[in-house]
């Protein structure tokens, strides 16, 4: 695998560009990161031309017909397509985002397609997430109680349940993480936002009976207090979340629990 983030004298080369559909008059220009482990050579940039009057409005049905009309080599991820999986994060015109809910319209000139930023590369624009889902599955995202389990379910106040809005939406699309410079430096040690705010969610579920276990499970000069409200999660979540709100949190109930 190779790092998005190039030695200081790598650089990702101009690729192939690919012929003109034949008979197309509405074209756009893609221009997309190619790296394979089988290949020798260094990154490099491929551009190719889709033919909009034969495509969907979106970046995904671009990446898509490039794949199933011109390249069938082209790898990435994708599922749902409506916004709700995630799978399809990527880099597009210098923003975290997903491609089925990125339309090409909303930008000017060649459209720039790389994987997610400062992540391992498997393939082309697929990253490596294995410590990305590792980080997540750390902070113990389900309901923790010690309580006699209820005969019907968990009760829960209408006001208890709000207090989830904002938190419970997030498809763990790594979007707001790859783009958190404390994140890039310290992805080791630091959970990175998409994680600190799934924590969150669990914290303040008045359901959960493991407040003090999660909040020690925090305590750590790395997992949580790398965060320096740069505000970069918050402006690139696709889904419109707010990560350093929940992160300020979280430092709010560790301050609180040693009054």
């Amino acid at each position: 695998m190779v790092e998005l983030t190039l030695p200081k004298n790598s650089q990702i080369k101009q690729g192939k560009t690919w012929p003109k559909p034949e008979g197309a008059t509405n074209l756009r220009e893609y221009r997309i990161y190619r790296w394979s482990p089988d290949d020798d050579e260094n990154p490099r940039m491929d551009t190719y031309f889709v033919d909009m009057d034969d495509c969907g409005p979106m970046v995904l049905d671009a990446l898509l017909w490039i794949k199933n009309k011109i390249d069938p080599t082209l790898t990435l991820r994708r599922s749902c397509r409506e916004g709700i999986c995630g799978s399809c994060a990527m880099n597009i015109d210098g923003s975290n985002t997903l491609a089925c809910t990125k339309g090409a319209e909303d930008i000017s000139g060649a459209v720039k397609v790389y994987p997610l930023p400062h992540m391992p590369v498997i393939k082309d624009l697929v990253p490596d997430l294995t410590n990305f889902y590792a980080q997540h599955a750390s902070i113990e995202p389900w309901l923790q109680t010690v309580s006699p389990t209820p005969a019907k379910e968990w009760l829960q106040s209408h006001e208890d349940r709000e207090k989830l809005d904002g938190l419970y939406e997030c498809i763990l699309c790594a979007c707001c993480s790859t783009s958190c410079p404390s994140y890039w430096w310290n992805g080791d040690r630091y959970l990175g936002p998409a994680t600190l705010l799934q924590a969150y969610r669990w914290l303040i579920d008045s359901r959960d009976e493991a407040t003090g276990e999660r909040l020690d499970n925090l305590e750590d000069p790395f997992r949580l207090y790398r965060c320096h409200t740069i505000m970069n999660c918050a402006q690139t979540c696709p889904k419109g979340l707010n990560p350093a709100k929940a992160i300020a949190e979280i430092k709010k109930m560790m301050v609180e629990r040693r009054v």
